[in-house]
């Protein structure tokens, strides 16, 4: 991910220097060949090049769209994925019933807010293609660790934990069946969630169309020395480099937004998201164990009612 407003030229200039320095060369073997060893007039019509050139911005203008619309897909489903989480977690919290306020129902409250964030961290590397374990092993328990290793997809995996700990609060009567309809309709939402960061990775942009597009540039290239040459001499080395050095860079810039999700610095930034996801969450349950021990605290007392109690506990 990028976190830089200013991108360093450096950076830019890296991503084609080997396109940018076999056009210089190109360029400049033709300028010496035309000077020095070719009498005969090479020269063009302008006019050839400028439409090859207008070829060439249709498609990576569509390119670039296209590839643009994916990466944007990509960051519109985490922020989904964000909304969701908190949304989760906010149902559990509220509607997971505890009259007693017991430590069991508060480390399970806690359990799976901390096995949601793992299920954001083990999704974002996983659709890198990177250890979806390793980031996970201090937010769930052993048990559960070893339960998602045994599974190939490892976020699918969490989901099912959250799913067995659903059926068993709604056993245990602490959900109504309305409830656990609710919370499921969330699960069921970040499970489309990751389908279709699931699709965008393993859809792949049609390689004949780039292949189609780098083709044409390339014959770009080669006939832009013969329309300038007459008019430039010289000077058309460095103008020729720039011109396909900027066709090359949208190009490239079309093949990195195109895959959202291949680490590279223009990447959805999955992990920063997962961060504030976890940072979002652990201090919703924070609040939710702060009350929890306040309540403890004062140790509710049993003869007053209901609506003293809450009185009580408000004061």
């Amino acid at each position: 991910m990028l976190l830089k407003k200013r991108i360093p030229m450096r950076y830019i200039l890296g991503k084609i220097k080997v396109e940018l320095g076999l056009v210089m060369a190109y360029t400049i073997l033709f300028e010496i060949f035309h000077h020095y060893f070719i009498n005969v007039s090479v020269d063009i019509p302008i006019a050839i090049p400028t439409m090859v050139g207008t070829i060439i911005s249709l498609l990576l203008a569509f390119k670039s769209n296209q590839a643009y619309d994916r990466w944007w897909e990509a960051r519109i489903i985490w922020g989904s994925i964000v909304n969701e989480s908190r949304t989760l977690v906010r149902q559990m919290l509220t509607f997971y019933k505890d009259p007693e306020f017991s430590v069991e129902a508060n480390e399970f409250k806690e359990n799976f807010t901390k096995r949601q964030i793992a299920w954001c961290y083990s999704l974002g590397q996983a659709l890198r293609n990177k250890d979806a374990i390793k980031p996970i092993k201090d937010l769930i328990s052993e048990d559960e660790l070893n339960f998602v290793k045994n599974h190939q997809n490892i976020p699918n995996a969490i989901l099912l934990l959250h799913a067995r700990d659903l059926r068993i609060a709604r056993k245990d009567k602490r959900l109504n069946t309305y409830q656990q309809v609710e919370i499921d309709k969330t699960l069921t939402r970040l499970c489309d969630a990751m389908g279709k960061c699931e699709r965008i990775k393993n859809t792949i942009f049609p390689t004949t169309y780039s292949m189609y597009i780098r083709m044409t540039l390339c014959l770009f290239i080669l006939l832009l020395p013969f329309g300038l040459i007459s008019l430039l001499s010289w000077f058309a080395i460095p103008l020729i480099t720039v011109i396909g050095g900027m066709f090359f860079l949208i190009e490239r810039m079309a093949i990195h937004l195109q895959d959202p999700f291949e680490n590279r610095p223009t990447d959805t930034p999955v992990t920063t998201i997962a961060n504030t996801i976890e940072k979002n969450l652990m201090q919703m349950l924070n609040e939710y164990q702060s009350e929890f021990d306040i309540i403890k605290e004062f140790d509710l007392k049993p003869e007053l009612t209901k609506a003293e109690n809450n009185a009580y506990f408000v004061l």
